[in-house]
């Protein structure tokens, strides 16, 4: 039901605008090493590698020499290691970009990903295959990521930095994340949710805002 208050929406990236599938990035990185994915879930994590990569602790390139460094493969190139990376990235329908720019003509829109550079060069060389749009900037008012920010969801500094930056109200501003950890953050703040499941997307949860 549509919250008549609301005046700025903010998007999630993954599994809310683009499809995504987390684990098949660490089975990619099984298959390339040998290693069972399990163990490699297990160094990733133990590392903190993501985290580090996605809050801008470690740079592209000291992300690829760490992942070198942790699997014992230092002749991976830049290509191989980015592919796999860039595996648990799918596909971006081009009706949610629709959705998107219609919404746009009536709101503030922004996009408030976890993610990082490699992800976000992929995730545009997607959207203008799928959309002829050559970057997610092209559709928002702003785009905010974790990377650039230092900070990651579910940290309520991430979502009060926003608000403040643009000067809108919480109790104005709808989110929409799959994660639910996210959600519970934000809507700790006063901020509108609805949370993002599959098989539901964006079209189905936002219809009553774009009429």
């Amino acid at each position: 039901m549509k919250n008549e208050k609301i005046k700025n929406i903010i998007f999630d990236l993954g599994d809310v605008i683009l499809n995504i599938d987390v684990p098949v990035a660490s089975l990619s990185f099984a298959k390339l090493s040998g290693l069972e994915q399990s163990e490699i879930l297990t160094i990733f994590s133990e590392n903190e590698l993501f985290r580090q990569f996605e809050t801008g602790s470690l740079d592209e390139d000291g992300f690829r020499n760490l992942i070198r460094k942790l699997v014992n493969f230092p002749d991976w190139t830049d290509h191989v290691i980015d592919t796999a990376w860039n595996s648990l990235l799918l596909d971006l329908p081009a009706e949610r970009v629709d959705l998107i720019k219609k919404l746009r003509s009536k709101y503030r829109l922004f996009l408030l990903s976890n993610t990082s550079s490699i992800h976000i060069t992929q995730v545009n060389k997607i959207l203008e295959a799928s959309t002829g749009h050559k970057s997610l900037e092209e559709l928002f008012d702003k785009v905010y990521v974790s990377y650039e920010m230092g900070l990651m969801k579910p940290d309520p500094n991430i979502y009060l930095q926003l608000l403040a930056e643009q000067q809108i109200v919480a109790a104005e501003t709808l989110f929409l994340d799959d994660n639910a950890d996210n959600i519970k953050a934000a809507a700790a703040l006063g901020i509108e949710t609805i949370h993002v499941q599959k098989p539901v997307t964006i079209l189905e949860y936002l219809k009553d805002y774009a009429v």
